[in-house]
């Protein structure tokens, strides 16, 4: 059981990096480089990225992490010490958090940028980068800050994991 353990937090640590790491370059690169844009590139280049992104690379590291963080919180609970069970806890919590605010804050940001056609009028474009741009890096630098705390408990949890097998 141990060897699980020790699996699913090296796992869900490694998806909270990829996913810290993801959404904070967005904040500081990618946001700040389409800022300089004109509304019609802004938006379809928008567009591309979010229906590039659902592919397996992105899915994998994202979805993966919530299952793996139950397993290894139960598993820690049968430890019988606290140990590094409030740190995967508190994981798991951050993770979670970040993994809603994506859901309900981004996603729907995308899919209503999603919508705009291609051949809208310069002044539709420039409304609907108004209703999506600045909502949509609040929320982004909400959940790179959520899964970067997520990533330094999981790291912490498995100090402490690792400490307690030696």
């Amino acid at each position: 059981m141990r060897t699980l353990q020790t699996a699913a937090l090296l796992a869900s640590a490694g998806g909270a990096a990829l996913m810290a790491g993801l959404f904070t370059a967005f904040a500081y690169a990618v946001m700040p480089g389409l800022s300089r844009t004109e509304d019609r590139a802004f938006v379809q280049s928008m567009q591309h990225i979010n229906r590039a992104i659902i592919n397996v690379w992105f899915l994998l590291p994202f979805l993966l992490p919530l299952p793996l963080l139950v397993l290894s919180t139960v598993l820690a609970a049968k430890d019988h010490g606290p140990g590094a069970l409030p740190w995967i806890i508190a994981g798991l919590v951050l993770y979670a958090a970040a993994f809603l605010v994506t859901g309900t804050r981004n996603v729907p940001l995308n899919d209503a940028l999603d919508k705009v056609p291609a051949d809208t009028t310069a002044d539709g474009f420039r409304e609907a980068r108004t209703a999506f741009e600045d909502r949509w890096v609040r929320w982004n630098t909400v959940r790179a800050v959520l899964h970067t705390a997520s990533l330094g408990t999981l790291l912490w949890a498995l100090h402490l994991h690792g400490a307690a097998g030696t």
